[in-house]
């Protein structure tokens, strides 16, 4: 019953959260250099025309009853319209989320499956080669930014090898589409029995989900190793080693111990690769939410982007829920 307690109580908290952060987000995205306006008209608009675009956009009221209109229409599920794709954002989003929430929780997936056995591993043996190694990668993963891997990638497995299909988006230009179930590809096809999409899809993620991936894993090396370390030295391993527990079940209750700052490591990763992935969707046209976020702010399209990053805002909160909520199930000791 407190879990459930706990779990409406933060639910209910959603809504003042996401309302003060629509406030600050509406009012520094109207800081941002340029007149929309003035980019619909081109260089060349007269001063009438000018006003008449304001006038449509809403944009001559003053910024307090823009907000206050901007919130009405957003309760009512309208994120206005974007003049740069002429479709209502929250259509925009719903098309572009599916390819940004795929590549992001393969690639999660894939770093918490190397990040984690690795870091366990070399924990467990902290003078050998493998522990030398894998504290190299742990650096080497944070030294670079993610678009050097993606060219590396490209480089490598498609220009000179030609054992990957060209990074041109989720799929090749021959393919189509499989009938839409969740907006994820490899599910969506695989639901429908379609495996020959499924397989070109699954080559076209490889890339950028290798990417996001390679960079993910070394942040989850290195705390996962530390933990675990920590962990071992405890005395109540001591006593598991006295009692003469196998290397295996040591392994095993030392990890279990150590899960809770590698699951906040893990959700902080997702969370932030949600915005963060900007630059490998661009590298790999992957025509997700990161691409729209940039658009929006290269044509001063407030709509799309107000709209985003209260996408991310909720993403994020559901999110620290979901990992507190994780926290009662490996450890039961901790109560809210």
């Amino acid at each position: 019953m407190t879990v459930v307690y706990y779990t409406l109580k933060r639910l209910l908290m959603l809504g003042p959260q996401l309302l003060a952060i629509s406030l600050v987000t509406f009012f520094l995205i109207r800081l941002i250099p340029g007149n929309p306006a003035a980019v619909i008209a081109g260089p060349l608009a007269t001063p009438e025309t000018l006003a008449g675009i304001e006038a449509r956009l809403g944009l001559d009221k003053p910024i307090t009853t823009q907000y206050v209109i901007f919130l009405q229409n957003s309760l009512h599920g309208d994120f206005g319209t974007s003049w740069y794709t002429s479709q209502p954002v929250l259509q925009d989003l719903l098309v572009r989320a599916p390819a940004t929430l795929e590549l992001i929780t393969w690639s999660l997936l894939l770093a918490a499956l190397i990040g984690i056995p690795l870091g366990l591993a070399s924990a467990l043996r902290p003078h050998s080669f493998l522990s030398r190694a894998t504290h190299a990668y742990g650096l080497l993963g944070g030294a670079f930014p993610d678009f050097f891997f993606a060219l590396l990638f490209i480089y490598v497995l498609f220009f000179k090898l030609n054992l990957l299909p060209a990074p041109m988006g989720r799929l090749p230009a021959n393919a189509v589409a499989p009938p839409h179930v969740t907006g994820f590809y490899l599910f969506d096809s695989a639901v429908n029995g379609d495996w020959a999409t499924f397989r070109a899809a699954a080559l076209q993620l490889i890339m950028p989900v290798g990417t996001l991936a390679f960079v993910a894993a070394g942040a989850i090396v290195k705390m996962t190793n530390a933990t675990v370390r920590d962990v071992l030295d405890a005395r109540f391993m001591a006593h598991c080693r006295a009692l003469g527990m196998t290397s295996p079940q040591i392994a095993r209750y030392a990890l279990r111990n150590s899960l809770s700052p590698v699951v906040t490591v893990i959700a902080n990763t997702y969370s932030y690769a949600l915005g963060g992935a900007v630059l490998i969707e661009t590298v790999f046209a992957w025509g997700g939410m990161g691409q729209y976020a940039v658009q929006s702010v290269l044509q001063a399209d407030y709509a799309p982007l107000q709209a985003f990053v209260l996408f991310v805002a909720a993403f994020n909160l559901l999110i620290y829920l979901a990992v507190d909520l994780i926290y009662l199930l490996i450890d039961p000791r901790v109560s809210y």
